[in-house]
C-alpha cells in the first residue's frame, strides 16, 4: 500500500508562487505515476498534472501549463509541484495520488492523500 501525504499550501497573492510536495510511503516501486489534483468549492476534482517516477514524462492540464511545473526527488520519495504566477482560480484543496499509469483521470489513481489548502487572494 502507498500513501501519499501532501503538504506546502497556503494563503499567497495572486501572481505569487508556491510549491507544494507529495511523499510517499510504502511500496512505492509498485506505482509508476505520481499526480495532481485539485478541487474548488461547489466543483469536481480536476486533473492538474502527473508524472512518472522513471523517466521524463510528465503530463499537465492547459489550464497550469507554462505555470506549473513537476520534479521528483526518488531518494525522497517525493514529487514537487511548483506553481507560479498563481490566479485565483487556482484556488482549491490540490491532491496527490498515485496510479500505474500516466493519466488526467482520477479513476486511473488509486491511493490518495489528505490534501492542502491553497488559497489564492487578490
Amino acid at each position: 500500500q502507498v500513501q501519499p501525504v501532501e503538504s506546502g499550501g497556503e494563503l499567497v497573492q495572486a501572481g505569487g508562487s508556491l510549491r507544494l510536495s507529495c511523499t510517499a510511503s510504502g511500496r512505492t516501486c509498485s506505482r509508476k505515476v505520481m499526480g495532481w489534483f485539485r478541487q474548488a468549492p461547489g466543483k469536481e476534482r480536476e486533473f492538474v498534472a502527473a508524472i512518472g517516477w522513471i523517466g521524463s514524462s510528465t503530463n499537465y492540464a492547459d489550464s497550469v501549463k507554462g505555470r506549473f511545473t513537476l520534479s521528483r526527488d526518488n531518494a525522497k520519495n517525493t514529487v514537487y509541484l511548483q506553481m507560479n504566477k498563481l490566479k485565483l482560480e487556482d484556488t482549491a484543496v490540490y491532491y496527490c495520488a498515485t496510479g500505474p499509469v500516466l493519466s488526467a483521470s482520477t479513476s486511473h489513481y488509486d491511493s490518495w492523500g489528505q490534501g492542502t489548502q491553497v488559497i489564492v487572494s487578490s
